[in-house]
């Protein structure tokens, strides 16, 4: 997404247009456009302007408080990395494997965080775009407009967030930055009190999550052109597989497909993701842009999440996700769907599986267990990696001998859309704006295509690396005395 050659020479003559911030997504991101006279789109670029240093500052710190610390880079999916930081550091206190109610409180803590997340993301931050129309009026292009267009709508997603979050506060301890998973297991099971309790509703929340399953396969089915075409652009894919292969949002091996849908590689250990994956600078965005070092950087960048794991796995063992799952692939003849907005319908798809799953796990009589905790022969080192609703999260550390952490690499959700974002806003920019007048509904088409991702812009920019850095010096009257750049590479350039 560089300027052309042509352009590159005049870069004076081009008008730029910035969206800041990006809306309706979690954390601080804009995009710029250049224009030309003609208002002929010459670059789009996604810049991540936040900086937040969790690899770093966690440094030195005990590892089991690790868990709770790391949550903090999220309000939102603070159990994803929650659970990831604690599947990591069980390999610390030796606990090769978990007991059975342990794992089944991390996995009900999981799939609630599932449920509430989707449920948050498609009915308060999507559905004005889906529902109204990218275009529409901006003053009830948002959730308060929803609910006094789509009342049902609109509360179904309300008490489905709800029923999410008391799901997590049940097995974490509250809705948000709880302390439930320790490394090593849990600290609490539920109490029989507590189960029957998310027994009652659990069918009406199954009910609500076919429901919305169904509203979004409308509007694909009803406006087939915009849904299948708007921003798409070819990539590879990546997620985690259960052990025979099925949809497991907490715990399995990696595995890649290209943009036909051949598999690449498969049942890769995620304790060797270093050996995959390598991570980029860029020295206009503080996340970074992962790829796959067998195919290097220009053709390894890739997908993850919603849209990636319903096409990757081979079946889903709950059985209304299944059938949907099967109509969604059949839906595009059994090749991979690329399209950006099918991120919504798979999105779907896997709140159903969530909301099944939950009703599974209260129904397993390990969840009221006493047997939390285990441990083993001592480690230094560990990885843990998830599937959070926005796609494979990892977490690696390493502790010294006095049990404190020595480094911390993540890599979560967003960073591994980054490249994919991208190339989205810049096919919309493509479609939508070049040569026309650039007004608020056409430049919300540029927010629908990074809203598909779902992307959490904070838990994103964590990382501190050889990040770019520009420093100006001016006077009171605003003129500038010198100007100091940092670029990705490390050079500094001091101007006077």
């Amino acid at each position: 997404m560089s300027l052309s050659l042509e352009t590159a020479s005049q870069p004076e003559k081009l008008r730029r247009v910035v969206i800041d911030p990006v809306s309706r997504v979690e954390g601080h991101g804009k995009v710029t456009i250049l224009l030309d006279e003609n208002n002929k789109v010459h670059q789009v670029r996604l810049h991540i302007v936040e900086f937040r240093g969790f690899e770093k500052f966690i440094q030195g710190r005990p590892y089991w408080e690790v868990p709770v610390m790391v949550q903090r880079l999220c309000g939102i999916c603070p159990v994803s990395h929650h659970l990831a930081a604690s599947k990591a550091l069980d390999a610390i206190v030796g606990a090769k494997q978990v007991t059975p109610t342990a794992e089944a409180i991390r996995r009900l803590m999981h799939y609630g965080q599932i449920l509430q997340s989707h449920a948050l993301h498609f009915f308060h931050l999507s559905s004005p775009d889906l529902l109204f129309g990218f275009d529409s009026d901006v003053s009830k292009r948002n959730i308060v407009g929803v609910a006094a267009a789509h009342p049902d709508t609109a509360r179904r997603g309300i008490l489905l967030r709800k029923f999410g979050q008391e799901v997590i506060r049940y097995t974490a301890g509250k809705r948000v930055h709880g302390t439930g998973a320790v490394p090593g297991g849990v600290n609490k099971s539920l109490t029989l009190a507590e189960r029957d309790e998310l027994l009652q509703d659990i069918d009406q929340m199954i009910g609500w999550s076919v429901d919305a399953v169904q509203l979004v396969k409308q509007l694909h089915q009803q406006q087939p052109n915009l849904y299948d075409q708007f921003g798409l652009s070819r990539a590879n894919s990546m997620s985690m597989v259960g052990s025979d292969g099925s949809l497991d949002l907490y715990h399995g091996s990696l595995r890649g497909r290209d943009a036909d849908g051949t598999i690449l590689f498969d049942g890769v250990d995620y304790q060797h993701y270093s050996e995959l994956i390598e991570e980029k600078v860029k020295n206009w965005s503080y996340m970074k842009f992962p790829h796959w070092k067998s195919l290097g950087e220009e053709n390894g960048w890739y997908r993850v999440g919603p849209l990636a794991r319903i096409q990757n796995c081979d079946f889903i063992a709950t059985p209304l996700a299944e059938i949907e799952r099967c109509e969604f692939v059949a839906y595009n003849g059994g090749l991979p769907s690329h399209a950006p907005l099918a991120y919504h319908w798979t999105r779907m798809i896997e709140m159903l599986h969530a909301a099944e799953k939950i009703k599974e796990l209260l129904l397993d009589p390990a969840v009221l267990g006493n047997d939390l905790m285990t441990s083993g022969e001592r480690g230094r080192e560990g990885v843990g990696v998830i599937e959070a609703p926005r796609g494979t999260l990892i977490h690696h550390y390493r502790v010294d001998e006095n049990d404190l952490i020595s480094m911390c690499n993540l890599i979560v959700s967003t960073t591994h859309n980054n490249q994919a974002m991208n190339e989205a806003v810049r096919r919309v920019a493509e479609q939508y704006l070049s040569g026309h007048e650039i007004t608020e509904g056409l430049l919300n088409h540029i927010e629908v295509a990074i809203r598909a991702y779902d992307p959490c812009l904070s838990c994103a920019t964590h990382a501190l690396g050889k990040m770019p850095l520009e420093v100006e010096v001016v006077n009171v009257t605003g003129e500038q005395l010198s100007r100091l750049t940092r670029s990705s590479d490390g050079q500094l350039c001091l101007t006077e």
